[in-house]
Order: C-alpha cells, then structure tokens, then sequence
C-alpha cells in the first residue's frame, strides 16, 4: 500500500489552537452531543457556559499569537522570514508547469496594493542609500521619491549624482523628467542644476505629500486649496446646514465634523499671515450666510456669531 508523505492539510485557523482551547473545543463538542440527546435546560446551560468560555479562549489565543508574530517581525529573524516568504512566491510566479523557463529580467516597478512590496523596498532602499543617505532634513525618502536640500547649487549638483550613481549602478533608474528643483528664496542669480550634462527643470512650486510647497515660502496657494476643499465639504451637506427646520447645534457639530476638517487639513504646521487667516475667517462666514442664519446684521460681532454657532473661531488664539 505504501505510506503517505507530506504535511498534514491544516486549516488556516488551527495555528492559533492551543491544547487549552482544543481542550475547550472537545468539551463543547461533547456537551453539543449530550444536549442533543436530552434537551434539558441543565444540558442547554452546560452548552451554552461552555461555548461561551471557547469563544473567549480562542479571542486571547489569536491575541497571543499575534503579538509574538508582531514582535517577531521586529526583529532581524523576522525580516529574514519576510524576504523568504517573498523570494519563494517570486520563484513560484516563475514556474511553469512543475518546471522553471529561463531566465528573464524584471523590470516592473513597485507593486501597487501589496502590503509586503513596500516594507521590502524600504529595506532595499536602506541598504542602497546607506553610504550616502543624511540625516532630516537634509535627505528625506518617501516611498519612490527623494528630497534632497543643501544650501548651495554645487553642493545640489554633488548630492544628485551621488544618489544617482549608487542607485543607477545598482540597476536603479532616476528619472530625469521627474526630477525638479527649487530655490527657496532666491534673491540672486543662482545657475541652473545638472545632472550628467542635462538641465534639470526649475519650478517656483510643486506638490509634494500633498502640500504645495512655494518657492518664496508663502502658503497662499495652500490655503486657496483648503478654501474650496472646505466648500466642496459644505456642498455635501448643505442639504443639513441649510433647513431651517435643523437647529443651529446641529449644524454646528455638522461643521465642525465634515467641513472645517476638510478646511484646515495640512495647516497645523502652517505659519499663517493675518491676511491667510482673513481668508479663512471670510469663507467661515459665508458658509454661515449660506446656511440661513438670520442673527447677522445685529450688534453682535460675526465672530462671536461664529463663536456661538460654530463653536470655535478660526484665526490666532485669543
């Protein structure tokens, strides 16, 4: 007849049993067993503390497990396990047919929606930029990009083709329709920046982590942007903020839930000018004019208007 090899074919949940809970599991089993046999309350009672006490076993168990997992994986065994696991599903997205064709080259970027690809470039990138990498600020990564700053062109142009001579060399490409730069309140003529003989594009302003970085230091443009994200929350509950059957509380927690977040997003490191401010302050009203507020016009200031319908007043602290 022979004898079978193998691993036993394990559901997905068992690894986190432990004899305890399978212990449980049996106990309940058999109370299922015997409640069938004699429906008695007794035996109903027995069955029911008894799943009860399985279900919380198993909760701490998965717990448990999870935690080790978790604090496995920050260490340097961890980290060796997760590039296993991914070399052997690259090894078996190659394999056809029990057998393995020949060998071609990769050339597909960063996987988007898998949760193991980044954390795994990231550890690449650590390695790659490690001899030339500086601290914050002066070098920052975020996922496919690098921010380098420095406070002179020539020492822009030294730190570019050092980043990319280590990365081209390790068959890494660095785009240089991309790539841009910026000079930060620039009172004088300071060149262009090269990259291999190749002038690299100069911008007075770009978007970078969502946030529209001027070269001049301003945040105007960011907070034109933050301006309409805020109208475009009140358009969508403008349906609530403009019944007059809805009392002013309501809308007031309504405002402050959906459209001054939308409103202020990005702006808590933000150094703003009263001007900025103002802008912010008039669009705050006009929404409140918008929504059928009929105290405007009294002796009472629009801001403490403001301040007792909308909770709170944007502009500097009092």
């Amino acid at each position: 007849m022979g004898v079978a090899s193998g691993r036993r074919k394990e559901d997905k949940e068992t690894w986190r049993w432990n004899e305890e809970v399978q212990d449980s599991i049996q106990r309940t089993r058999l109370a299922k067993k015997k409640w069938d046999m004699d429906r008695t309350g007794e035996n109903r009672q027995e069955y029911k503390e008894l799943q009860r006490r399985v279900k919380r076993e198993v909760s701490k168990a998965k717990q448990k497990a999870y935690d080790e997992l978790y604090t496995r994986l920050d260490t340097r065994e961890g980290e060796k396990d997760l590039y296993r696991l991914a070399r052997q599903r690259d090894r078996d997205g190659k394999d056809v047919q029990q057998g393995q064709t020949e060998e071609f080259k990769v050339e597909e970027g960063l996987h988007q929606g898998s949760a193991l690809s980044p954390f795994l470039f990231a550890m690449v990138m650590d390695q790659l930029s490690e001899e030339v990498r500086q601290e914050s600020p002066w070098t920052m990564m975020f996922a496919d990009d690098i921010v380098i700053c420095s406070e002179s062109r020539e020492q822009v142009e030294e730190n570019l083709e050092r980043w990319r001579f280590v990365l081209e060399r390790r068959g890494m490409k660095v785009s240089r329709s991309k790539t841009e730069y910026m000079c930060v309140n620039e009172r004088e003529g300071s060149g262009t920046v090269r990259l291999q003989g190749e002038e690299v594009k100069k911008v007075q302003e770009f978007k970078y982590l969502g946030l529209t970085v001027q070269s001049n230091g301003e945040c105007g443009k960011e907070v034109k942007k933050r301006v309409q994200a805020g109208w475009n929350g009140w358009r969508k509950v403008s349906g609530v903020l403009c019944d007059r059957k809805i009392s002013a509380r309501i809308k007031g927690k309504v405002y402050r839930t959906v459209v001054r977040p939308a409103m202020l997003y990005g702006l808590e490191t933000v150094s703003l000018r009263k001007r900025q401010e103002a802008e912010l302050e008039v669009a705050e009203l006009k929404m409140l004019r918008f929504s059928g507020w009929k105290g405007l016009g009294t002796s009472t200031s629009e801001g403490q208007l403001m301040l007792d319908i909308w909770g709170t007043k944007l502009g500097r602290p009092d």
